[in-house]
C-alpha cells in the first residue's frame, strides 16, 4: 500500500512519528530523503521533546512490521528506504526523564492535594463553599456527592 502512495521522483516522505513514553503522541511529519538520521532526530526532537542523544529510532512499514533500527546517524534517510505511510518510532533512552513512568498521561499516578472538612472550614475564604451551595440549590443533580 505504501508504495502506491509514493510519488515517483519525490525526494521526501510523509511518516507517522510515535513515542515509546508518550502513548498519546503521534505526528505526521514530512522528511527529506536526503536528511541524515541525525537531522531526522533533530526534527523529531522539536516535536516531542526527547533530546537527540536520548533517542533511538525504529522504522515500521504500513503493516506495523518493524523493518530496522535507524542506527547510523550519518546515513541519509533514503538508505533505510522509507515510503509514505511508514512510521518512525522513538525509543526514549533516558529512564530519569519526566516522560518515563507514564505520569504525564495518566493523572491517577499523580498525588492529589486533599484537605479535611475541619481544615477547610477553618479557612477564611468560605465564599467558594457558599457559591457551591448556591449552585447546588439551583441544580441539585449536578452537585450530588460522588
Amino acid at each position: 500500500m505504501a508504495s502506491r502512495l509514493q510519488i515517483e521522483g519525490d525526494a521526501s516522505v510523509l511518516l507517522r512519528v510515535t513515542h515509546s513514553n508518550l502513548k498519546s503522541f503521534a505526528a505526521d511529519i514530512r522528511f527529506s530523503l536526503q536528511m541524515s538520521v541525525e537531522a531526522v532526530k533533530d526534527k523529531v526532537w522539536k516535536k516531542c521533546g526527547t533530546s537527540v542523544n536520548s533517542m533511538r529510532l525504529e522504522v515500521y512499514d504500513d503493516c506495523k512490521n518493524k523493518l530496522r533500527d535507524l542506527s547510523d546517524d550519518s546515513r541519509p534517510l533514503r538508505f533505510y528506504s522509507p515510503l509514505d505511510g511508514f512510521r518512525i518510532h522513538i525509543i526514549h533512552l533516558d529512564p530519569s526523564s519526566v516522560t518515563s513512568g507514564g505520569w504525564l498521561e495518566d493523572t491517577s499516578l499523580v498525588e492529589k492535594y486533599s484537605i479535611s472538612e475541619d481544615e477547610y472550614n477553618k479557612r477564611s475564604g468560605k465564599y467558594i463553599r457558599k457559591f457551591k451551595e448556591q449552585m447546588a440549590s439551583q441544580n441539585p443533580s449536578a452537585f450530588r456527592n460522588k
